[in-house]
């Protein structure tokens, strides 16, 4: 620490528990003047004298108001009013995440998970006390490498704040369930968080639950004895014994199937299973990350996926948005998807012109970010910026201003409403039989009678977005 710039801090401890309050007092008072309160009236008149804290660490048990309402989120809007811009940490242990969550959204800087260490104290307060230094605008556009050719590229206001949960949720080592559409970047977000959790020197791995048929995916994830099934002539270790002291990332966790769900709650639970064809338990210790595009909720109701599971799995829930809902980070991403692209052809990238990002700007994107990486790709394998403009046509929800168009290429128009027309009713049927089945797409594939990469492609080629159910709100995390 740099003790000299730092000697003349104030940091204030709210705790109604003493030990805690002696505890961070030995943790901190050689760097900075600890100022130790176990009642929150007498905090706030402390907040507005003159030697008032620089730092606050907040403890999440502090009582409750005559409401009911945990008295430490309801202090909350009130210590951030009388001063805006002091860092403060809340205090909580796993049982209270959400609240920790809801408590970053309220002002707090961050929190630290019960038990803490010393050194987890002393890093965070630390931390928090650089912030007050001169910075950069958090608004600005930047872009975090993770390693594997992987970026994290945010900009907006929305994006700034689900980096800034990511880094929150990394230092508490629970599971953590990514949602949102498919392409909007959960894959990236879970890399961010194992880049900034201490398994960051460990393996990450990903595993797609609806790639594979079920015993092929508890094979994959749990591995196998020698003779368990034919072709089986040596053992073989599973993902999780691979990222052992890792993180796993479970994509499309929605679709792994029931069978599966029971043993992937028993490793949440106590990090113990068997191999396929095995007898000896395997114990890991391993950090699991889901991420799905379905209305988990719906999949419950439905029996499609474990209630129990969902809740294990569910530690603190992170929503990414999608493309469509961050239109200002367009012209970033399609910068950083051309220089990434230029890098792996080997060639020298091309300009996107006003009118080009205009056309970018205003596309729907039901494919998000995939969709734009595929179409900046296109562009600078083509070298032809009209080809790319004719591609960016009106969205399903401008079929009505193309057909009045059309109308006036006389039977080019009428061929092309016809096919609109078919493919409408078509992407009706679709959705309707996805909504049926709580976006099971497996399922939804066995109803239609069509196979499982028919029903991807036709839900791509129509810009079928799931619902967004209760455990997904546009409105942010």
């Amino acid at each position: 620490m740099n003790i000299d710039r730092q000697s003349s801090r104030h940091v204030s401890v709210l705790s109604m528990d003493r030990g805690i309050l002696n505890y961070v007092h030995n943790a901190l008072s050689r760097q900075h003047h600890v100022g130790l309160f176990s009642e929150a009236d007498d905090f706030m008149r402390a907040l507005n004298a003159p030697t008032s804290p620089d730092l606050l660490l907040l403890d999440s048990h502090v009582g409750r108001t005559s409401q009911g309402e945990e008295k430490a989120l309801a202090l909350l809007p009130e210590i951030r009013s009388a001063k805006p811009t002091m860092p403060m940490i809340l205090l909580t242990c796993s049982t209270d995440l959400n609240s920790a969550v809801a408590a970053t959204r309220m002002g707090a800087t961050e929190f630290l998970l019960k038990p803490f260490k010393r050194e987890d104290i002393q890093t965070a307060v630390q931390r928090c006390l650089d912030s007050l230094e001169p910075a950069d605008s958090s608004n600005e556009g930047k872009e975090i490498p993770l390693g594997g050719n992987i970026t994290f590229v945010r900009s907006c206001k929305r994006m700034c704040e689900i980096e800034k949960q990511c880094t929150l949720v990394a230092r508490a080592d629970i599971p953590v369930l990514l949602l949102g559409e498919s392409g909007t970047g959960k894959e990236v977000a879970a890399k961010l968080i194992h880049k900034r959790s201490s398994r960051n020197e460990k393996v990450f791995l990903k595993v797609n639950c609806a790639a594979m048929p079920a015993d092929l995916l508890e094979s994959e994830l749990f591995g196998y004895e020698q003779g368990a099934f034919t072709g089986a002539v040596k053992s073989k270790p599973g993902k999780f014994e691979m990222c052992n002291n890792g993180t796993i990332l479970l994509d499309e966790i929605g679709e792994m199937p029931t069978l599966l769900q029971a043993k992937l709650l028993q490793v949440l639970q106590d990090g113990s299973f068997t191999r396929l064809g095995g007898r000896s338990m395997v114990k890991v210790d391993v950090r699991v990350i889901a991420a799905t595009n379905i209305d988990i909720k719906a999949s419950i109701a439905q029996r499609l996926f474990r209630e129990d599971l969902y809740y294990r799995l569910n530690g603190i829930s992170l929503h990414m948005p999608p493309l469509r809902e961050r239109r200002e980070e367009i012209p970033l991403l399609a910068q950083h998807f051309m220089r990434k692209s230029a890098a792996s052809f080997k060639c020298e990238a091309l300009p996107i012109s006003p009118t080009l990002m205009q056309a970018l700007m205003c596309h729907n994107w039901p494919g998000n970010l995939r969709e734009l990486e595929n179409v900046i790709k296109r562009y600078l394998v083509l070298a032809d910026e009209h080809s790319i403009l004719a591609d960016l046509r009106p969205g399903v929800g401008d079929r009505s201003l193309m057909r009045s168009e059309n109308v006036t290429d006389g039977y080019l128009g009428l061929k092309h409403m016809v096919r609109d027309l078919k493919g409408d009713a078509e992407s009706v049927v679709i959705r309707e039989a996805l909504d049926k089945r709580g976006w099971n797409r497996k399922a939804t594939a066995a109803d239609l009678q069509i196979s499982y990469e028919a029903l991807l492609y036709k839900i791509k080629q129509y810009g079928i977005v799931p619902p967004l159910g209760p455990g997904v709100s546009r409105g942010g995390l």
